[in-house]
């Protein structure tokens, strides 16, 4: 059994013959050991999601200096970030490119008897670091990607390395189980949003019955959450932004609004899914490096023509929208996002599509309330109608998404609104495509996990429960 195990084992040990045996009846020391391993995870998953944020926003506001005051120097550190950000994945980790979010969905669907031996290649610490490593190098270059999806798959890593490290006799929750509840908890870190963690698992990561994991994702959310908040105070993603929730014939321009920033989402995910599958044939090394240098020339164009609302997470911009009353934002942005996205999340590094698709969708919505001469007044309220229809037209997540909006700025007065919007997105979307992006990604993350050499029996302190 290796040094760190015994270790491990030996806390667990002592804490259970000299505390829980003396103060509990057996019924409730096996709930507090099932659920012990969980709350340090996510502890673990706090403290971590906290230093992934400090990182990337120290990654953008140095992308931010070097680009306004050098922008030429976009033509050689943008494509050199993306060249950096593909090779360490390629070398060390290739299942940890892209989001983050497909590849928790392939590692619960591979928690099988069968197949379990296999999440490694999508959901180990070397993956979680890797998935840190790539993400910060593209940021730094100027990339437009989030941190939320791969808070998501390190979560999943940090659940599933801590399960997998119980000593014999310990009674455990299944690896599925874990998984599931390290998604949870990554989301609600990362955006301090627990009912949106909460939500998240129920629409988008499983279909298994709540009952079977409700106390685990429950707890493991709000300890994740008020490690969070303990080391950086309670917060709100987005603040207090000034909203009247109109209802009667204002519910007509929501709609439409919803119904075009739905469409939007959803042609961003096929946009996606055409530029991963065109991608395919390069495939020899060389080919794959000019791929990859040819996205980050490409993005280096628009950073250097726009300036920094054209690379980043756009968080900056969605708080302009929002507490600036700023009616001076180019009709241009929303083209510069879409494609700044697809090339960054196209390029063959880490990076997320939360944040930006939130904030793609907050510029479309200022430039259809212009456009349709929507008064100050009530932008606000479209602003955020359109970052839920956009996200939810992505990922086909519209509880997730008018959710994570209502949590991020306490809006609750709007929440008809958003649901609404939410559901009118994924309505129109479905129309394009009956498939979420995820779901898509999820598919081929399976063929290629299955495809690799099957890992060796690792020494196990004890056998995991089966899945049912």
């Amino acid at each position: 059994m290796p040094t760190s195990l015994t270790r491990y084992a030996r806390v667990l040990a002592w804490l259970d013959q000299h505390l829980l045996r003396r103060l509990y009846t057996d019924r409730v020391r096996r709930l507090i050991l099932q659920s012990f391993p969980f709350w340090f995870a996510s502890v673990v998953t706090g403290i971590v999601a906290v230093g992934y944020e400090k990182l990337f926003v120290w990654a953008e506001q140095t992308s931010f200096a070097w680009l306004r005051h050098e922008p030429l120097l976009a033509f050689i550190l943008t494509p050199v970030a993306f060249l950096v950000s593909w090779a360490v994945v390629q070398r060390w980790a290739p299942g940890a490119r892209g989001s983050g979010i497909p590849q928790v969905m392939a590692g619960i669907e591979l928690s099988t008897p069968a197949h379990h031996t296999r999440i490694g290649y999508l959901l180990s610490l070397r993956v979680a670091f890797v998935k840190i490593l790539s993400s910060v190098a593209l940021l730094l270059g100027g990339g437009v990607i989030g941190r939320e999806g791969p808070t998501i798959q390190i979560a999943a890593a940090i659940f599933r390395a801590i399960n997998r490290l119980q000593p014999a006799g310990w009674p455990q929750l299944s690896r599925q189980i874990a998984l599931v509840t390290g998604g949870a908890a990554g989301l609600a870190a990362a955006f301090n949003t627990p009912l949106g963690g909460i939500v998240f698992v129920v629409e988008e990561l499983t279909q298994m019955h709540m009952a079977r994991f409700r106390m685990a994702v429950f707890s493991a959310v709000i300890v994740a959450g008020l490690t969070a908040q303990a080391l950086q105070g309670p917060y709100l993603y987005l603040g207090f932004p000034k909203v009247t929730a109109h209802a009667g014939w204002f519910l007509i321009t929501v709609t439409l609004v919803a119904v075009l920033c739905g469409l939007a989402g959803a042609l961003f995910a096929k946009t996606l899914l055409w530029l991963g599958n065109y991608r395919r044939r390069f495939a020899t090394t060389a080919q794959q490096v000019g791929w990859v240098v040819g996205c980050g020339l490409l993005l280096a164009v628009l950073a250097y023509l726009v300036g920094a609302e054209g690379v980043g997470t756009g968080k900056p911009i969605i708080n302009r929208l929002l507490f600036e009353n700023d009616s001076h934002t180019p009709w241009y942005l929303f083209l510069v996002r879409f494609t700044g996205m697809a090339l960054s999340y196209c390029g063959g590094g880490a990076g997320g599509i939360f944040a930006t698709s939130l904030s793609a969708g907050a510029v479309l919505g200022d430039l259809l309330s212009r456009v349709g001469g929507v008064p100050l007044e009530d932008r606000n309220l479209l602003i955020l109608v359109s970052m839920v229809s956009f996200l939810t037209g992505v990922v086909r997540s519209p509880f997730t998404a008018a959710i994570l909006v209502l949590e991020m700025t306490d809006r609750h007065s709007a929440i008809f609104q958003l649901l609404l919007s939410g559901m009118m997105a994924q309505a129109v979307a479905s129309l394009v495509d009956p498939h979420s992006l995820y779901e898509h990604l999820k598919t081929g993350f399976l063929r290629e996990t299955l495809a690799q050499p099957a890992p060796s029996p690792a020494l196990r302190p004890s056998a995991q429960p089966a899945e049912k």
